[in-house]
């Protein structure tokens, strides 16, 4: 009998060990995770997401003041800034009280958790002024979109002439008119007469015509004649002026201020780039121009097809990788003379700053040139390795800036990308075997993690799916820092020594023809667009593609890991299982529920006799045999 009853016992220890056992292994992993967080020598460390929230704040209102009316605006912004100065006081008021408790004594100090959720309020509430700060800063241009005089003239359609200052570099727009190719030009208002009334008003404004407007420099003062036409909603721009004309010398003012001399000299560099890369074959003549000073209008039609097609648009014009080599390679220039930390920072940025006067201000490059500011700043100030915290400055900067930046696809698509190389780069790189060159590791991770950021947005531009986008990007990826390099030293070399720019644009030219070669090579390819479905489908289904993919190279590139990440989840399936069995068998004792042996019916047990009734009856129990009933006349 003491045997007997030691068995039920020993079965029901058995699924508490197992609990024990999980509960155990989950306090490690824990354990293991936070001493691989807290040590800064680690090759694991925290993100830092304070600044997340603020950013996203930030690029919210900026898109929320492109599309409201000013009223609304008003409103939004009056409630961002009571909510905000509300959660700074309740941090501000929870912060004396943990340093009152803290000088009553160490045992009334302020705990962990009462620190971190002053943190957390003081972080909605800086963040939801800046983003008050931005909202407002886009309530001028809802004001002029929707009230006052040139928003009643773009209504009515009118004529127009006005003064003008040139915003931005021009683009090409889709089609030829009568006059050849057609340009738009984005612009600041001076003044503007329609209707016989003379308006002073600084506006934005977008002018799209032919006949020399694609010539014209930002900071010019122009005059533009022409017919206004409301613009696309989700835009600053208050109208678009339809040029009937070219531009002319503004009345009273010269062709250029004296705030566009560089602008101007800007422009005069690469135009003689251009002519100087003139002898190139033709994919590097249209391709070099582009990588370097940002100046596509040489570059093939079919060419541009074939990168567009293998996911390599951005290696047609400067972008944001291009102005990272720049600043990269000054530092290293710097260092090697040996100056010290602060100069060479200053040098560096100095640098900068006239590479994006060379190329314009383009969304990508203004986000790489304020990225690498603040990066360089910290670095001088002893503080690296916050890359996420660097673009989270970078976006607020830029969005309180320029409002407009919110809505566009250029914008979000170059701080994806920068995001996924942040994030998921140097995870990936962590991830393929140290056999493989680190340089080749990380030409495969930089384009991957990158284009599984950028992949779900870039389906709802263009609804196909490039196949080898990856392979592409990676052979191509070597030749990107030789383009851009050598073909920046060859800038003002055009002017000084024109005979050493040819020689470095003709080796700038031949990497540029071999990402050209790697373009149409790829192009060619069988299944090399395949179609994708268009809208939040699209999108949704790219997501997941971008999941599985990431999942498929980490299970690759770690096949011990995932083993035992599969044999771990096994042993804790099976722990769990058990403890639903016992907490099962718990339960039914505690209801008075067993189930029967015979047929599978359900038994109840009699706690007043005694007796079990899933075990046989004794004999004198057993019910009397039925008497078999014969039939009349039976034998």
């Amino acid at each position: 009998m003491q045997g007997v009853d030691a068995v039920p016992a020993a079965r029901d220890t058995t699924p508490a060990s197992g609990l024990d056992r999980l509960r155990a292994r989950i306090t490690e992993t824990r354990k293991a995770q936070e001493e691989a967080g807290s040590n800064p020598d680690g090759l694991q460390k925290r993100t830092d997401l304070r600044l997340a929230l603020p950013a996203a704040a930030v690029w919210a209102a900026a898109v929320a003041g492109l599309w409201l009316p000013p009223t609304e605006l008003a409103v939004l912004c009056c409630a961002l800034v009571v909510f905000g100065a509300a959660f700074l006081a309740r941090a501000a008021r929870g912060r004396r009280k943990g340093s009152a408790h803290s000088r009553a004594g160490p045992a009334a100090g302020p705990t962990l958790r009462a620190s971190r959720r002053r943190s957390f309020r003081a972080a909605v509430g800086v963040s939801l002024l800046l983003a008050a700060a931005g909202a407002a800063h886009s309530a001028t241009a809802s004001s002029q979109r929707s009230a006052g005089p040139l928003a009643e003239a773009v209504a009515a359609g009118k004529s127009a002439v006005a003064v003008v200052e040139v915003a931005g570099n021009p683009r090409v727009i889709g089609g030829r008119g009568r006059t050849g190719e057609r340009w738009s030009v984005p612009v600041l208002t001076r003044e503007m007469t329609t209707g016989g009334v003379l308006v002073r008003i600084r506006a934005r404004l977008v002018v799209m015509g032919g006949q020399g407007w694609g010539n014209v420099v930002p900071g010019q003062t122009l005059r533009a004649t022409g017919k206004l036409r409301p613009a696309e909603p989700g835009g600053q721009e208050v109208g678009i002026l339809n040029a009937s004309t070219g531009p002319g010398n503004a009345a009273g003012s010269p062709l250029l201020d004296n705030g566009s001399l560089l602008e101007a000299g800007a422009r005069e560099l690469r135009g003689r780039f251009v002519a100087a890369s003139a002898f190139l074959p033709p994919d590097a003549r249209g391709l070099l121009p582009g990588m370097v000073t940002g100046d596509t209008s040489a570059l093939d039609e079919g060419l541009g097809n074939a990168m567009k097609a293998v996911g390599m648009t951005h290696l047609t014009a400067v972008s944001g990788a291009n102005c990272s080599l720049v600043l990269g390679a000054q530092l290293v220039l710097c260092r090697r003379f040996r100056l010290p930390r602060a100069p060479a920072a200053g040098a560096a940025l100095a640098g900068l700053g006239l590479f994006v006067v060379l190329v314009g201000p383009d969304a990508s490059v203004l986000r790489a040139a304020l990225m690498g500011a603040i990066g360089v700043t910290s670095l001088a100030g002893g503080r690296s390795g916050r890359g996420l915290s660097f673009l989270c400055l970078a976006v607020i900067g830029l969005l309180l800036t320029d409002p407009e930046l919110g809505s566009s696809f250029g914008f979000l698509l170059s701080v994806l990308a920068t995001l996924g190389i942040i994030l998921l780069g140097r995870r990936i790189v962590g991830w393929i075997p140290a056999a493989v060159p680190r340089w080749l590791a990380a030409a495969v991770a930089v384009p991957l993690s990158a284009q599984l950021l950028c992949g779900p947005v870039i389906v709802l531009l263009q609804p196909q799916f490039a196949t080898y986008s990856l392979l592409a990007n990676v052979v191509a990826s070597p030749l990107v820092a030789p383009v851009t390099l050598l073909g920046t030293i060859a800038v003002p070399l055009v002017v000084l020594l024109p005979w050493l720019a040819t020689g470095l644009i003709a080796v700038a030219g031949m990497f540029s023809a071999g990402v050209g070669g790697v373009a149409r090579c790829a192009a060619q390819l069988p299944g090399s667009a395949l179609p994708w479905p268009e809208g939040v489908p699209g999108l949704l289904s790219m997501v997941l593609l971008s999941a599985v993919t990431l999942g498929t190279v980490w299970a690759v590139a770690r096949p011990v890991r995932v083993v035992r990440k599969v044999r771990e989840l096994h042993a804790a399936t099976v722990v769990l299982i058990g403890l639903v069995e016992h907490r099962l068998q718990q339960f039914r004792r505690a209801c008075g529920l067993e189930r029967g042996r015979r047929h599978g019916r359900l038994g109840y047990c009699n706690n007043t006799s005694g007796r079990d009734l899933r075990w046989p009856l004794r004999k004198s129990e057993q019910p009397a045999p039925r008497h078999r009933i014969r039939p009349p006349g039976g034998t």
